[in-house]
């Protein structure tokens, strides 16, 4: 298999290197460059390729001369404050919005919200470039090369012809080729910056995947209520302790154990759940993310009858609110 795979990365890095090196002169809109520059690449159907090519690239220059201008002295105090660290936060923000789109099926809200992540990923290369330690062009064609390699069935002559397949190639290219072999385990290739629920399901997958799985889905029900047991014991015993502690200093390092293990126990039973939603084919972050819309938009339902009634929010009125609660599930069915 090494001998194969590196047999079809020295093909598809050869396809790219002939097709790439007319990339800039294709896309241009150039009369006199060749059209067929990037024919290898664009494959059967370079016909239609190349053209939506050009018009992607033209309408990627004005963002990239929008980006720079911004960033120059005659710019904007705002994006030129801005750096790689400032960014992080606005990365992460603008793909949940894009995820939020996707999930509305709305095409010009994911046109907006997709426009919103080239910007930024486009600004973080820029930035490189200003710094002197990358560049613009280095990111695409570094991305670009990748993507042939990893595809040496689509670029070069490998045989992966079903899915799973795909993914045993890819793995096997960027340990074998690639040299990205995990340094300790196998979990060294999941990141640690992702969100603790994401990272999660990440680590499920990769240890289920070395058969380090419970046999049945009853012993993972069985899991996620022997935590529930576990994190209610861990309450009582802080109710428990609450009522019987008489020292200050004593009760507060007591309670601060107590809350330390209960916070252990409640960290159980999420990671418990978002196994059984692996097990089931359900990624746990977009559940919990339609499950928080939905109880936003039940919520406000409910904010905007109580007002229509004359009734504070307030805890004296909840028969009320649960009312409206009901009526705005109704109103779903």
């Amino acid at each position: 298999m090494p001998g194969e795979i590196t047999e079809t990365m020295s093909e598809s890095k050869k396809t790219f290197a002939a097709a790439s090196s007319g990339i800039p002169s294709s896309l241009s809109g150039n009369e006199d460059s060749d059209p067929l520059d990037l024919t290898i690449l664009a494959g059967k159907n370079h016909a239609q390729i190349i053209p939506q090519a050009r018009v992607a690239a033209e309408a990627f220059g004005r963002l990239f001369a929008i980006i720079a201008r911004l960033r120059a002295p005659d710019g904007c105090p705002w994006d030129r404050e801005q750096s790689l660290e400032s960014l992080r936060g606005n990365i992460v923000e603008e793909a949940y919005e894009l995820v939020e789109a996707i999930d509305e099926k709305d095409p010009a809200h994911i046109a907006e919200e997709a426009g919103d992540l080239y910007l930024l990923a486009t600004m973080v290369a820029y930035m490189t470039e200003e710094a002197g330690s990358s560049s613009v062009r280095a990111a695409l064609d570094g991305v670009g090369e990748k993507l042939v390699r990893r595809h040496p069935h689509v670029f070069g002559e490998s045989d992966a012809d079903t899915p799973d397949k795909v993914v045993e190639q890819w793995n096997d290219i960027k340990e074998k080729v690639e040299g990205r072999r995990p340094k300790d385990s196998m979990l060294d290739g999941i990141s640690r910056a992702l969100p603790p629920l994401e990272r999660a399901y990440k680590i499920q997958k990769k240890v289920a995947k070395a058969g380090f799985e419970w046999e049945t889905r009853e012993e993972i029900w069985d899991k996620v209520y022997e935590e529930i047991g576990e994190a209610r014991e861990a309450c009582e015993a802080i109710i428990a302790g609450d009522g019987a502690r008489t020292g200050a200093t004593v009760a507060h390092q007591d309670r601060g154990n107590a809350q330390a293990l209960l916070e252990g126990e409640i960290g159980d039973i999420l990671f418990s759940v978002i196994n059984v939603a692996r097990r089931y084919k359900v990624d746990p972050a977009l559940a919990l993310g339609r499950m928080v819309e939905k109880f936003s938009r039940r919520f406000r339902h409910v904010e905007k009858r109580m007002a229509q009634s004359g009734l504070p929010m307030q805890p004296g009125h909840l028969r009320e609110m649960d009312g409206f609660w009901n009526e705005a599930k109704r109103g779903e069915a």
